[in-house]
């Protein structure tokens, strides 16, 4: 909405600054945290006094949970959907049809989640597999529509890029580029849910992919850029670098409340609303297989389920009794059982473990979106 006054720039020389996606950018950034820890003590407050807190089992998954994770509030993720929404909207050209999708995904993606947190709070079991997969799959129907019936975007969507190659590898054409948008929409929000599990392991390893996508964003949008480097370039889409630019604020100021002993936790509302938002970023500017390396933390914690649910069903079908690959799943509960051993033996503090495996997945997370970006100049 700011942009809009570098009209006036005859008024005020300065306003020409709100022209520049850069300044943009940071204010987004700015403007993002600064609303998160404004909100974010209310919120908290709210959510405990009308016992919206975290239950003692994670039906995920089936862990139950110890400690102060009992009791912690929940549905964080409605603050990182407002604040992200509202600085958006403020700095970024609101008329923006790429802006609009992304956020409309972020908000829709958040309300499933919502009512799947809602449902576990107040009836005790929320959404099955098959509604919450149901309800994706009408946003994806809606998100490709939308492409589908732009020329300019329909293109874009029948292809299939793939990192280190810069031309379409296959033409996906209508049916398979519909069945793609969904398994990059579903996959990726489940994803970042599944790794949901422990305090600041889920937005930590979401703000470094968001850091990544937001030079992805830029230089997709950048004519000069997108050519030097021969990426796609979709006019137009650098305005997602100021979404980005706000999500990164909105998550590093949730973080704050969410760090090692959270004071309040995403549950699926947030979960499900930021992996959605990185799928349709990567879709709208074709670096959807990237996203397997920029968000490899993710990828390795639903691989990890998938192969410990898959190996137990064979086992128990073959055997007559289930085994299991991990301690437990996902990944970063199996590191925490073994953290657990290790320190029963060394006398370390318990307090320390879930720090420790934090800090060491945020480590990979930055790793992998460095080798992201780094695949720009390998083509």
């Amino acid at each position: 909405m700011l942009y809009f006054l570098s009209q006036f720039e005859s008024v005020l020389s300065e306003f020409r600054l709100f022209q520049y996606i850069t300044v943009r950018t940071l204010g987004a950034a700015a403007t993002g945290f600064v609303v998160m820890l404004l909100i974010s003590p209310s919120w908290i407050h709210r959510l405990r006094s009308i016992n919206f807190s975290e239950q003692k089992v994670d039906e995920r998954v089936g862990v139950e949970r110890k400690g102060h994770k009992v009791g912690t509030p929940t549905m964080g993720g409605i603050i990182i959907i407002i604040a992200t929404t509202f600085s958006t909207l403020l700095w970024a050209i609101p008329t923006n049809r790429y802006v609009l999708l992304t956020l409309g995904t972020l908000i829709v993606m958040g309300a499933i989640g919502f009512l799947d947190d809602y449902w576990k709070i107040k009836r005790k079991n929320g959404l099955s597999i098959r509604g919450k997969f149901l309800a994706q799959l009408i946003w994806a129907m809606v998100v490709f529509s939308v492409l589908w019936s732009d020329p300019e975007t329909q293109q874009r969507v029948r292809d299939l890029m793939v990192p280190f190659y810069k031309y379409p590898l296959i033409d996906l054409g209508l049916v398979g580029g519909w069945i793609f948008i969904v398994v990059v929409l579903v996959g990726a929000s489940n994803a970042v849910n599944l790794t949901d599990g422990l305090d600041g392991l889920a937005i930590g390893c979401t703000n470094s992919v968001i850091g990544a996508y937001l030079l992805l964003t830029y230089v997709a949008g950048h004519f000069n850029f997108s050519q030097y480097l021969q990426v796609p370039f979709v006019q137009g889409s650098g305005e997602l670098t100021v979404f980005c630019g706000a999500l990164l604020g909105a998550g590093l100021g949730f973080l704050w409340f969410n760090c090692h002993p959270a004071k309040i936790f995403m549950g699926d509302t947030g979960s499900l609303a930021l992996g959605g938002a990185v799928a349709m970023l990567a879709i709208l500017i074709k670096q959807e297989l990237l996203l397997v390396i920029v968000g490899g933390v993710f990828v390795i914690e639903a691989l990890s389920v998938i192969v410990q649910t898959s190996y137990y069903k064979y086992t128990r079908m073959r055997f007559g009794k289930g085994r299991r690959v991990f301690k437990c799943a996902p990944l970063h509960h199996h590191f925490e059982h073994l953290e657990k051993e290790r320190a029963i033996q060394s006398n370390r503090l318990p307090q320390l473990i879930e720090t420790v495996i934090v800090t060491r997945f945020w480590i990979l997370g930055i790793i992998f979106a460095l080798i992201g970006v780094a695949t720009l100049k390998i083509r």
